[in-house]
């Protein structure tokens, strides 16, 4: 049950290009945003969707396979574990975001 712990799964679609970043070490970054939709009735009847929008980063082998085949629109299935951290912006504020630490993905098909 440990693994359950801190596990994201997630299928939805690219909302833009992947970034991929070549670190000093050798090794690939690639962060890109997916948007999940869900939808239901409310009180009235009315059709009400919703959109969620997650940021995802990708190391490795992982990236690579992002950086050759993925672009804005397609579907795709992501595993992984959800990370918090703070950076500060190019004002010097504090920021935070929350990330979804990609190890498995799977491509599901072009774009809606």
């Amino acid at each position: 049950m440990n693994s359950l712990r801190n596990s994201v799964k997630l299928i939805g679609n690219l909302g833009n290009d992947p970034e991929i970043i070549n670190l000093e070490s050798g090794k690939k970054l690639a962060r890109f945003s997916i948007a999940t939709n869900e939808s239901y009735r409310n009180q009235s009847g009315d059709i009400i969707k919703d959109t969620q929008w997650h940021n995802v980063v990708a190391w490795g082998k992982t990236a690579e396979i992002i950086e050759k085949y993925l672009v804005k629109g397609n579907e795709v299935a992501i595993e992984g574990k959800l990370t918090s951290r703070s950076y500060q912006d190019k004002k010097g504020e504090k920021r935070y975001i929350t990330e979804v630490n990609c190890n498995e993905l799977l491509m599901l098909g072009k774009s809606n």
